[in-house]
């Protein structure tokens, strides 16, 4: 009898294997993590500092609860968080007004490290969050999360805290849907089940074990951010998982389920354009890790259509997803952080 190989040559039964060991081990509940003291122990026995970064363009309706959630209950009553920033991307609204209204350190991307120019897109804000903040451990956050609760920060953090193997700690969560009884959808939203999923059962098929690459909600280790290159734009989570897990393996990740998040949905135009950035990051890394030959170079333009009666018009948006460089291989960044 024949086992079933993966592209690797890897029995696709020990790739299950490592799956289902992973997700015994691996996986954890917010609620695992209630005892804040027994948190803060846990970070001073372990040393480390924490940043809470929270990306943003034009959020000022979430932004504020956000803040005034977090410094409230992770700053002023529980000393866990040691910092927390938000890194805007040059919002039209009044969302860096609120932010700072609320006590929260505001950043313009476009004013950090401006040597090296601005490129709109979230990835830009995460990687100048890293030349920027302080901490050894980097929570990023989204703005746009209307049931925002401490546990977006501690379920993250904590398995970094109780285990040093662990480097990179994604979240997951249901999302309020229409569902069968006793059934919980513990996959990702569209362009995860459509698009990335698929993508990584071909490619790497381990990495199908998080239930939810593309949230945009995680933790990670200072050590391991620097040395990632960062896509600009919606490819920066699918590469660093491809990265990370090509460096040091699954056991470097974690998730943590924090049981629901309530945000606004995307249109079904604005998820291609996202679909399309993360695909040219997926590209880019099999190039990158030659695993596959002789791919052609990425037409950067992304056309859709609209029909409005008979009139029928293409949409074209260029999207190219440009990539900055590990942090570590910036002389600014290596004298602010002490890396010479």
């Amino acid at each position: 009898m024949h086992q079933v190989l993966n592209l690797k040559g890897k029995p696709m039964l020990e790739v299950d294997k490592t799956v289902a060991r992973w997700l015994k081990t691996n996986t954890f509940h917010h609620s695992e993590f209630w005892d804040m003291q027994e948190l803060i122990r846990a970070k001073e026995r372990a040393g480390i500092s924490i940043s809470l970064c929270i990306p943003t363009l034009n959020e000022e309706k979430t932004i504020g609860k956000e803040i005034i959630v977090f410094k409230s209950e992770l700053m002023d009553r529980y000393p866990f968080v040691d910092e927390i920033a938000v890194i805007d991307s040059g919002s039209t609204d009044n969302t860096i007004e609120i932010a700072a209204s609320y006590g929260a350190d505001t950043y313009l991307s476009a004013e950090i490290l401006p040597e090296h120019g601005f490129k709109a897109g979230k990835g830009e804000n995460l990687w100048k969050a890293i030349h920027q903040l302080k901490g050894d451990v980097i929570c990023y956050v989204d703005a746009d999360i209307k049931n925002i609760h401490p546990k977006f920060v501690t379920g993250l953090v904590a398995p970094l805290l109780y285990r040093p193997e662990v480097q990179y700690v994604k979240a997951f969560y249901d999302r309020p849907l229409a569902l069968s009884e006793g059934l919980r959808p513990s996959g990702g939203g569209r362009v995860t089940e459509i698009l990335v999923r698929p993508l990584f059962s071909i490619f790497f098929p381990e990495l199908t074990a998080l239930m939810q690459p593309l949230s945009g909600e995680y933790a990670v280790r200072r050590g391991l951010l620097e040395t990632l290159p960062f896509p600009i734009g919606y490819g920066v989570e699918t590469s660093h998982l491809i990265d990370v897990f090509r460096t040091h393996g699954l056991d470097a990740f974690a998730q943590t389920d924090l049981d629901r998040r309530v945000h606004r949905n995307q249109s079904t135009i604005d998820l291609g354009k996202m679909s399309f950035g993360i695909l040219q990051a997926f590209l880019n890394r099999l190039r990158h890790y030659d695993i596959v030959s002789e791919l052609p170079e990425v037409n950067g333009m992304f056309r859709q259509l609209q029909a409005e009666g008979r009139c029928y018009e293409m949409l074209n948006r260029e999207i190219i997803e440009e990539e900055r460089p590990p942090m570590v291989n910036l002389p600014e960044y290596r004298e602010r952080h002490g890396r010479d």
